[in-house]
C-alpha cells in the first residue's frame, strides 16, 4: 500500500525512423578582391545610466529608511508585548488554580 509505484519506460509504438547520417562536405571558397585590413576598434564601455541623487532624493530616502526602521520596530516590540502578557496570564492563572487547589484540601 505505501510502496510507491514506479512507471516503466513504455517501448516506442509506430514506425521508427532509422538515423539518418550527416556526411560532412567540402567548402569552396570563392576569390574575392584583396582587402585591406580593417583597423580593429578600441574596446569601449558600456554606456551605464547614471544615477544622480538629488538633495530632495537623499532626503526622501533617509526619511524612507528611518520610516520601514519605526514600522518593523513597532511590530517588533508589540510581538515581545503580547508574549509578555500571555507569560503573565498564564502565570497568575496558574496562582489561581494553586491557591483554589489549596482552599480546597484545607476544607476536608
Amino acid at each position: 500500500m505505501f510502496k510507491p509505484k514506479v512507471p516503466t519506460m513504455p517501448q516506442p509504438a509506430g514506425l521508427i525512423a532509422p538515423p539518418t547520417v550527416v556526411e560532412p562536405t567540402a567548402m569552396v571558397q570563392q576569390e574575392h578582391a584583396p582587402q585591406s585590413p580593417m583597423p580593429l576598434a578600441a574596446p569601449t564601455a558600456a554606456a551605464r545610466p547614471t544615477v544622480q541623487l538629488t538633495p530632495g532624493a537623499v532626503v526622501a530616502l533617509v526619511g524612507g529608511g528611518a520610516a520601514v526602521v519605526l514600522v518593523i520596530g513597532a511590530v517588533l516590540v508589540s510581538m515581545l508585548l503580547a508574549v509578555a502578557i500571555t507569560g503573565a496570564s498564564v502565570a497568575i492563572c496558574a496562582l489561581v488554580i494553586r491557591s483554589l487547589i489549596a482552599s480546597a484540601d484545607q476544607h476536608r
